[in-house]
């Protein structure tokens, strides 16, 4: 248990870095387009090479045919699931500190029984009251942030994070619709390459570029810096590559619910190392009273809900 505790902490650790480094593309000037859509061009560069540097050349061959037959299935998921919500991530370090973006982003763990239910999906009602922390401590958060810079900043910093946490389930939700089968506009797909959550990350990757292309013609941004190539890079890498596999690892090794909802819960550690990261690296100024307080009712709900959601 303490090994899966001490995984989980560590990728949330590297997850952490989207936010801070997000923030510190933000504060020099990079435009949030870029932000967000370098991220994905470096992913796909990441995931299309990965494969044939490790001899799995046959896995992308494979999912190159999924995405190629299913083309319409992967750009509706890929722009939902990716898109609207690492556009919303983005936007929102433009109006909001990392640890505040961090923090809001937790909502997400609300935004995902409603998604289920949004499928026809019935979904376990236990801890439901924690929920009520993790809000009250999202709003508290953000309010202590108004004080500090407006209300302006708190519903732009605010607004995308909360579009966002439900953008993303909502996108991962239709690729699991879609392997399970019995809904009439979600294609059902029958084959094994689903199986493997490297090629759903790299399927969804290349389902999202359309909208990145789209945002970037409709924006027109100014040409990004070379440390904003630099940052989106580090963040594809920490969060995309990194974290992401220490998290589905530690998920992985878990024997039952109660340890698979702990490994879970450890990601709540983000806000914690996304204020630190940022304070150290960025110079942010300690938040409010308010502000500590909402991100600890955050932290403390987010553990406490997903702990019941474990139990039997």
């Amino acid at each position: 248990m303490v090994k899966l505790l001490g995984t989980g902490l560590l990728a949330a650790f590297f997850f952490s870095s989207t936010f801070i480094l997000n923030r510190a593309m933000s504060l020099e000037g990079g435009h949030w387009v870029w932000t967000a859509s370098l991220r994905y061009l470096w992913m796909t560069l990441f995931l299309v090479i990965g494969p044939i540097l490790i001899g799995r050349g046959r896995l992308l061959f494979d999912a190159l045919r999924l995405l190629y037959r299913y083309w319409r299935f992967w750009v509706v998921a890929g722009t939902v699931g990716f898109g609207v919500f690492y556009a919303g991530i983005a936007f929102a370090a433009s109006y909001a500190p990392g640890w505040v973006v961090a923090t809001t982003w937790q909502i997400t763990v609300l935004a995902s029984p409603l998604v289920l239910l949004l499928y026809g999906r019935r979904v376990p009602l236990r801890g439901v009251v924690f929920t009520v922390l993790i809000f009250v401590g999202v709003l508290l958060v953000n309010l202590g942030e108004m004080n500090a810079a407006g209300w302006r900043e708190v519903v732009l910093g605010g607004l995308p994070v909360l579009i966002a946490a439900f953008a993303y389930p909502l996108g991962l939700q239709l690729v699991w619709e879609a392997r399970s089968g019995g809904h009439t506009r979600i294609p059902h797909i029958v084959d094994p390459v689903l199986g493997d959550s490297f090629a759903r990350v790299l399927l969804l990757t290349l389902g999202s570029l359309p909208f990145w292309l789209m945002v970037i013609l409709v924006t027109q941004p100014p040409p990004p810096s070379a440390g904003q190539w630099m940052n989106t890079a580090l963040v594809a890498l920490l969060s995309g590559v990194v974290a992401t596999s220490l998290f589905v690892y530690a998920r992985h090794q878990a024997r039952n619910a109660y340890e698979l909802a702990a490994v879970d819960a450890t990601q709540a550690a983000e806000v914690l190392f996304a204020l630190a990261g940022e304070m150290l690296l960025l110079g942010t100024a300690f938040p409010s009273i308010a502000g500590v307080l909402g991100a600890g009712m955050t932290v403390l709900g987010l553990i406490l809900y997903l702990l019941a959601q474990g139990k039997r």
